[in-house]
């Protein structure tokens, strides 16, 4: 626009909206910091910036170049929900989801036009949320959506009107604080409601005095697990952040916020039907995606614990923070005690995914593979999920120790080293269990013990390499038939191996590799020869502890310990099902024993 000509904006178009939003978009990721510091409500875990920064980024990078503008944001609209991230991301796909619905069809529209599509979004978002909680992002899009319609009356020009609803935005923005007490407290105003209005900033100077050409390309913003921080006064009701993005849905858009209810609170729903997004704080997050696969095709989930973010930033109880992943089998309580960061891998039952303990929990996993006619595979974690949560915890700790599945199992281990590379300089610290299942719980369980107790991260490097080689883990296999599934064995070997009633022992060499140690040809002779491997192996030195798990065999659990007890003079540390992870490659009824040397 050149300097001193003022010409009136009478119409938006594609490339108009395409650029008025990436204006806005830069507005939001330069403040977003800001509006971290400030994230008081609904709960106080300072990432609204990065969410919201997050999400506008993830739709700028897929508004394509075309003139239509029903076509620009219906493309913003569906980037919207497949990239929301927290309460006022998904609300503000929710509010493009509205806006797509009006102007879908629409190359242009005028203020008037503009100013009803607007008015019909706001009313679509407050029709999403079970509560409407005043004072917050919705308080601010009602006034900005009201003042556009009133000032559209008098006037056709998008600059004019543009700037008029801005200043009305501002305004309710400013008087958050007296809808809201916990804002007042705080004395900050709404975060979610400050990035919309630095949105609208932006959309409104560069309608004003924006050029075309001078509008950047934004690229997707890499995948990022969401890090919840409360202060040390707050009260976490609800333990998992969990979103969920549901297609071809078979529950009616109001049915879904009720239902959502059962399972906890912070409920947001953005899209509709044929792709929806849900964003619900919970205790049960296994139970609420069981819910919703039962209502549509679930494309992608996501569960946080927010409650162990808070113990990490306000409650850690060591100088070194301790990681695994979870094919290593722990009890709960044993994690919880000694505050070890589980890294979930993904249990996939065909188009179905699963976070392995989170949202599938063993006893259901176990019903899946017995009843499912195709054989489950897994997944290593995403390799930003590791790197994301080593870099956070070593904001918190002096050092960071992660012990992971054997490298000759899988890749998580490497994921870990790759993670150290880019924090170069950082006290982390990546080892090779060289082991799985209860034998990794063994060594993790030992350098927690370590930890609590004082030893310095030097040290503790030479114990973990020490704890390796001194664990063993033997496997009493049921039946072939799920290695054989899972092609972890020839179908003719799986044959004859029934034909001869054969029971493999397996086991893991030095370097981690998985090796069949013995077998017998009933389950009563592999007992005696797993009997016998740990009378043999204790013969050596005394025993540290052992430990024993199952996949639906415990009363044969219970016999190998009745036995072991006898023999080592001990009971075990604990007696647990095996995680889906390690129990989607070994079936039902497989048992395993793990013991460690003093």
């Amino acid at each position: 626009m050149s300097e001193g000509v003022y010409t009136q904006v009478r119409y938006l178009d594609g490339h108009r909206f395409r650029a008025a939003f990436i204006a806005g978009t830069q507005a939001i990721i330069n403040d977003r910091g800001y509006l971290n510091k400030i994230n008081v409500f609904p709960v106080p875990d300072g990432d609204t910036g990065t969410n919201l920064a997050s999400t506008v980024q993830a739709i700028a990078a897929e508004i394509p170049q075309d003139p239509s503008l029903g076509v620009v944001v219906s493309s913003a609209a569906d980037a919207a929900l497949m990239g929301s991230r927290g309460n006022s991301g998904i609300i503000f796909a929710q509010f493009l989801y509205g806006l797509s619905r009006t102007l879908k069809t629409h190359k242009t529209a005028s203020t008037q036009k503009f100013a009803a599509a607007i008015k019909d979004s706001v009313n679509h978002v407050y029709a999403s949320l079970i509560n409407p909680v005043e004072g917050t992002i919705l308080t601010v899009m009602r006034a900005w959506s009201e003042a556009f319609e009133k000032v559209s009356e008098i006037s056709d020009d998008f600059q004019v009107n543009l700037h008029k609803a801005y200043e009305a935005a501002e305004i309710a923005l400013k008087n958050t604080p007296k809808q809201l007490e916990v804002l007042a407290k705080a004395g900050v105003v709404d975060a979610g409601a400050k990035g919309f209005v630095d949105l609208l900033k932006g959309i409104a100077d560069f309608i004003r005095a924006g050029n075309l050409k001078d509008i950047q390309s934004f690229e997707k913003p890499p995948e990022e697990s969401e890090i919840h921080e409360f202060s040390s006064d707050d009260e976490i009701p609800y333990r998992y952040c969990t979103e969920a993005l549901l297609t071809n849905s078979k529950i009616d858009f109001v049915e879904v916020k009720r239902q959502a209810e059962a399972y906890g609170d912070s409920i947001v729903v953005a899209g509709s039907p044929q792709k929806l997004r849900l964003h619900v704080h919970t205790n049960e997050p296994a139970k609420l995606f069981d819910w919703l696969r039962d209502e549509g095709e679930l494309a992608s989930m996501k569960a946080e614990d927010m409650v162990r973010q808070f113990e990490v930033s306000h409650h850690r109880k060591y100088e070194i923070a301790l990681v695994t992943d979870s094919a290593c089998d722990l009890p709960q309580k044993i994690i919880e005690d000694y505050q070890i960061n589980v890294i979930p891998f993904t249990v996939n039952f065909g188009e179905n995914s699963y976070l392995d303990k989170i949202t599938i929990t063993p006893e259901k996993f176990y019903d899946m593979l017995e009843n499912a006619p195709i054989h489950p595979s897994t997944a290593q974690p995403s390799p930003a999920s590791v790197s994301n949560l080593l870099a956070f915890l070593k904001t918190h700790y002096d050092s960071v120790m992660s012990v992971h599945i054997s490298s000759q199992l899988s890749g998580v281990h490497n994921l870990a080293l790759q993670a150290v590379e880019t924090h170069e300089g950082d006290d982390i610290h990546v080892i090779d269990s060289k082991h799985l299942s209860v034998s990794q719980g063994l060594i993790v369980y030992r350098l927690a013990q370590d930890i609590a107790s004082g030893v310095s991260i030097e040290k503790l490097v030479e114990l973990a390499d020490s704890y390796v080689k001194k664990t063993r883990v033997f496997v009493d296999v049921a039946t072939l038939k799920y290695m054989v599934r899972g092609g972890r064995v020839s179908p003719l070997k799986g044959v004859v191996g029934k034909l001869l009633n054969l029971k493999p022992i397996i086991s893991l060499d030095e370097d981690g590799k998985g090796v069949a140690f013995g077998k017998s040809f009933s389950r009563r002779g592999n007992m005696e020869k797993i009997r016998q491997l740990v009378v043999d192996y204790a013969a050596d030195s005394p025993v540290w502890e052992y430990a024993i798990v199952h996949a639906r065999a415990l009363e044969r659990a219970r016999q190998y310990a009745s036995e072991l007890e006898t023999l080592l003079g001990k009971a075990p540390a604990y007696i647990q099902e095996i995680s889906p992870v390690v129990g989607a490659h070994n079936g039902i009824g497989v048992v395993g024993i793990g013991i460690m040397q003093k």
